[in-house]
């Protein structure tokens, strides 16, 4: 039987040898060790980013002694999940290999080496920067929409600063490291495509097998325990079987079904001694994407288990700049608010990383399915060596890793390299740039090893050069003129097939933003809030994005209170307006879930964990049956979107008028809305409403009351209008940096109530409701108040 011996935990970190060590965590990185011995500051603080600068441009060194202390066995492996990202491993001073990929694993041979007993292990990092800079003078510059050169080196691209992201290029043994024990053969891959059709499960299974010696083996395959099947290899490396598996329940999306799950276990065995052994959960299901031409176009729409789905989706990016920390409980938390929030897809973006294993078993739990880039992005990649061999075995490898989980149902070739490569004119020396990876190497690699799912060449791609690749009209588009230079009512102005990317800003909560910043006074434009914004012109397009609704600011808090509130309302435009359109535009996906630090950004979920109020609007946005007033032809209409699979029957009420409405399963319903001359549309079916205001409509004071309770887990503040109240907002991070509350902006018509629940894990002080700023409205910002609680 194969056993493992774990080798993370206590480690000594050093420059260069003789140099003084300092303790290092593996798994971890050179910036979390060096952070937490004293000898760097805080790098998400101020612009300490520019202090620790130098930590990437210096090479590494990790120490240990290793021994095998487990039973006998034939082979004796060092396996690394993951070395970040030059690596040059020896063992008792023999060389063992060197790496330069983030995204592999790696396994040697130490049989012999550790048969003497207890020998030291070094790891030896070079600096990333050295490696690119290396292989851009070998191959020829390259264009590259940032000024680093992560396109030169197989290391999460983000690391080297994005729109969103401060730089910190690490270094690190950043996944599990272990001696594995073995004796005539182990599984080498376990690759098991489970598929659903016709009420039956179907599972395609290739055993890959690294062996010692020739000899007859079988691998028996077992589901919750019962076998089902079983493949013999009788000298032969790999081993393949297609079983029928009736009686299983298909996994389905969130909003369609449970996903259902199933433990499959292969077991490797020579005769009646047992040599290796491989579990996972894994789900039956189908996936077809249809891009079926059309009058309109080039479709795009997901079908699960034959039935088509409205996507809901956010982009995610690592939700740490240093991946070494993430945990499977962040994972959960992190992945367990998107699916509160009505989402049902994540993106994984390519400029990241493939996510730890945990990541997408959350995802299988949750229903959500997952979208995942190759790992390029925004840039010209070179074809040749050193890079391509590299590229090929991170594809193969994660491809195979990956192909067993559910929730998985679409790979991509890449983030945005084939519509900026014409788009910004790049290329011009007529060196290769990357097109053979997602044209030609990465569909391969996917249709051998996992013809399960369906492959794009990149996205945004309009499914060849007939088009291009942003075309609205044809498969996935990127929709960013809005934001950069047009106002979110564009979104209206078209409806693409499927919105892949598209976001407004905004900053963090306010307790997020002052624990980054220590400027005083903080300003929208002091240093560092500056600092903590990285997007090019990014308060600029804030502030020229306030000025067509919203009036400008007077204090540093309205502009937050202010800034917050645009952005949910952009990206609520957009979202109802494309589901109105649902099936010809097929979906949206937000850009972005998370944050990787304290920074003003597209996120829901900022860098600290805290919520916009974007994230409650998402909630509200993705709601199986919801209700948005949009215009059509000149006039308004009521958008009835009922994404579940009953009949949504009721009378639909527009101010006094009173409609009856049947909407059928999955689709949506236009009612026209005679309104001429009204200042407010109301819109009610249900528990479901939409509210309309004229351009013009003035705000006039909500008539507020508050009253606050102390209830178990901290406050209930009731808030009462006698007037129309628009966009009300209770701060809770302003009340206790650890607080939390269950809504974000509400918007109140005379006579109505809201109940804001402020928790905490510790008592709260309900005086604290009355701080300025803490709860307000958008009448109170707009007549220059401080935001003062009316209690």
């Amino acid at each position: 039987m194969l056993h493992s011996q774990d080798l993370g935990g206590a480690w000594e970190l050093r420059e260069k040898p003789g140099d003084p060590a300092i303790a290092a965590a593996v798994p971890g990185c050179v910036h979390v060790d060096l952070i937490n011995d004293g000898r760097l500051p805080d790098p998400f603080l101020d612009d300490n980013e520019k202090a620790v600068a130098w930590v990437g441009h210096t090479d590494w060194q990790y120490t240990r002694e290793v021994a095998w202390t487990g039973p006998a066995h034939d082979r004796i492996d060092l396996v690394f999940d993951g070395l970040d990202t030059v690596a040059s491993i020896e063992l008792g001073g023999v060389s063992l290999g060197r790496t330069r990929n983030m995204h592999r694993s790696f396994r040697y041979d130490v049989t012999t080496l550790l048969a003497g007993g207890p020998q030291p292990l070094t790891v030896r990092f070079e600096s990333a920067y050295a490696e690119a800079e290396r292989v851009r003078e070998l191959l020829g510059e390259r264009d590259n929409a940032y000024p680093e050169p992560f396109n030169f080196i197989r290391k999460m691209a983000c690391g080297f600063g994005w729109d969103w992201g401060p730089t910190l290029v690490t270094a690190g043994i950043w996944r599990p490291v272990r001696l594995e024990g073995w004796s005539t053969a182990r599984l080498a891959a376990v690759r098991p495509l489970t598929t659903y059709t016709s009420g039956v499960g179907k599972l395609n299974l290739t055993v890959d097998i690294e062996r010692i010696r020739d000899c007859g083996l079988s691998a028996t395959i077992l589901l919750d325990g019962h076998q089902i099947g079983s493949v013999v290899a009788v000298n032969a490396d790999s081993a393949r079987s297609e079983i029928d598996v009736p009686g299983v329940e298909p996994w389905n999306p969130r909003g369609h079904g449970e996903p259902a799950l199933y433990t499959l276990t292969v077991v490797l065995t020579d005769g009646d001694q047992e040599l290796d052994r491989w579990e996972r959960r894994v789900g039956f299901r189908s996936v077809r994407l249809d891009q079926t031409p059309d009058d309109a176009g080039t479709g795009f729409v997901f079908h699960i288990n034959d039935a088509p789905v409205l996507i809901k989706g956010v982009n995610w990016i690592p939700d740490d700049i240093f991946p070494s920390r993430m945990t499977r409980e962040r994972y959960a938390r992190r992945l367990g608010e998107a699916a509160a929030a009505g989402v049902n897809l994540i993106r994984v973006w390519g400029g990241g990383i493939y996510e730890d294993r945990a990541f997408y078993e959350v995802c299988d739990e949750l229903g959500l399915m997952v979208w995942q880039d190759f790992l390029f992005a925004c840039a010209d990649y070179p074809e040749e060596e050193p890079l391509h061999s590299e590229v090929v075995a991170e594809a193969r490898e994660n491809v195979s890793r990956l192909a067993s989980h559910p929730s998985l149902i679409t790979w991509s070739g890449n983030n945005e390299n084939l519509w900026l490569h014409g788009a910004m004119g790049w290329g011009s020396s007529g060196a290769t740039w990357g097109s053979r990876y997602y044209l030609e190497t990465l569909p391969e690699i996917v249709a051998e090893l996992d013809p399960s799912r369906p492959y794009q060449a990149g996205s945004p791609w309009s499914g060849s050069w007939e088009h291009e690749p942003n075309d609205v009209d044809h498969g996935t588009f990127h929709s960013w003129e809005v934001w950069n230079r047009e106002p979110y009512m564009n979104y209206r102005l078209s409806a693409p097939r499927f919105v892949a990317e598209f976001g407004w800003q905004a900053p963090p909560a306010w307790t997020t933003l002052r624990d980054a910043v220590s400027d005083d006074p903080i300003l929208p434009d002091s240093p560092g809030v500056l600092h903590h914004q990285k997007a090019d012109d990014g308060n600029g397009k804030l502030a020229r994005g306030l000025t067509a609704d919203l009036p400008r600011p007077e204090s540093v808090e309205a502009w937050h209170y202010l800034t917050q509130l645009n952005q949910v309302r952009a990206v609520r435009t957009g979202v109802e307006h494309w589901r109105s359109h649902w099936p010809h535009t097929g979906g949206a996906i937000l850009w972005q879930l998370n944050d990787l630090w304290p920074v003003t950004s597209w996120a829901a979920i900022d860098g600290a964990g805290r919520y916009k109020p974007l994230y409650f609007a998402l909630g509200e946005m993705n709601a199986d049956r919801a209700l948005t007033i949009q215009t059509r032809d000149g006039g308004l209409v009521v958008a009835v979107l009922n994404d579940t699979a009953c009949t949504w029957t009721g009378t639909l009420t527009v101010n006094d008028q009173d409609v009856s409405v049947a909407v059928a399963p999955r689709s949506v319903a236009h009612v026209p809305v005679e309104a001429a001359g009204d200042p407010v549309v109301v819109a009610r079916l249900g528990d479901a409403r939409a509210l309309w205001f004229a351009d013009d409509h003035p705000l006039a004071d909500g008539g507020l009351t508050v009253d606050v309770q102390i209830v178990t887990g901290g406050l209930d503040v009731h808030v009462h209008a006698t007037g129309l109240a628009r966009d009300i907002l209770l701060q809770p991070d302003r009340i206790d940096p650890q607080a939390i509350v269950d809504r974000g902006f509400v918007t109140l018509l005379p006579g109505e109530s809201v109940t804001f629940h402020v928790r905490a894990p510790h008592t709260l002080d309900p005086s604290l409701v009355e701080v300025p700023w803490v709860l307000t409205d958008l009448a109170t910002v707009v007549n220059g108040q401080t935001g003062t609680s009316k209690c």
